[in-house]
């Protein structure tokens, strides 16, 4: 079983990692079984499998539901679950029992946005009571409304600074590795090189220490969202929908079933 300190030996060796993330029991198999070395159960579920048209619609029950089907498809993967909006904001007490769910369900460690002087207490709480946590800076899904949009973070000197600054302290606040999502690559460089922990980048240029997609995008399943950073290793979202047309026209046609499928 792979653990957080297995991908902080990998970065100080100089060696990669790959994450994806995983919503259901199969798909978590699949991955796992294909080596990958950390599974985010993301609050993206919300997009690419409830259909809303943002993260800050997930809640606790959604998140915890989907983490027991992931957890059920792992035996090496590191599953680490995003705490979902509102849910390390109102107060500590909240923060570590959404967090506890969390890993009760399990997920060997929480991902949680931001670098707010509130955040960077939850954070160390959590820590603290001995739960793995995983940061998140750049742009930070949640924060859309506020954002205005999926807007590249970090381009001003000023907002490059912050980043920096952000980055470490939350690695002084105790986590075990830092997300930087649709950042430039040179601060993503900067950043992966004055931290200690590793660095995960979506959209973030080749320097970080590890890079994460969203499955339905890598696949080719969720087709409205074609950022720059993205790559489709398959368009299964068209293989399905031909596999679904043709079974469809047998039916209709009474070539299915054939004797073969018969008792």
């Amino acid at each position: 079983m792979i653990t957080i300190k297995y991908l902080q030996n990998k970065k100080a060796e100089g060696e990669k990692f790959a994450a994806l993330t995983a919503y259901d029991y199969l798909t978590a198999r699949v991955i796992d079984e294909a080596g990958v070395e950390l599974i985010l159960v993301g609050d993206t579920l919300g997009v690419v499998v409830y259909g809303y048209e943002s993260t800050v619609y997930v809640t606790m029950d959604d998140m915890v539901r989907h983490t027991k089907a992931v957890a059920n498809g792992i035996k090496n993967s590191l599953l680490i679950s995003d705490m979902p909006f509102m849910s390390y904001h109102t107060s500590l007490k909240d923060t570590l029992i959404n967090a506890g769910l969390l890993i009760k369900a399990g997920a060997k460690g929480v991902k949680a946005e931001g670098a707010t002087p509130f955040v960077l207490k939850s954070i160390s709480r959590m820590v603290e009571a001995g739960i793995l946590v995983i940061g998140h800076i750049g742009f930070t899904p949640q924060q859309i409304n506020r954002i205005g949009g999926n807007i590249i973070q970090g381009k001003s000197k000023d907002m490059a600074e912050k980043l920096k600054e952000d980055a470490l302290k939350l690695q002084d606040a105790g986590v075990g590795a830092l997300v930087l999502e649709l950042i430039p690559e040179s601060l993503g460089k900067e950043i992966t090189s004055n931290l200690t922990i590793p660095t995960i980048g979506i959209g973030a240029g080749r320097y970080c220490d590890g890079q994460i997609l969203v499955t339905h995008d890598l696949l080719g399943l969720y087709t409205d969202f074609t950022p720059k950073f993205l790559k489709r290793y398959a368009n299964l979202n068209t293989t399905i929908k031909n596999a679904v047309a043709v079974y469809r026209k047998d039916v209709l046609s009474g070539k299915f079933p054939t004797k073969d499928n018969i008792y």
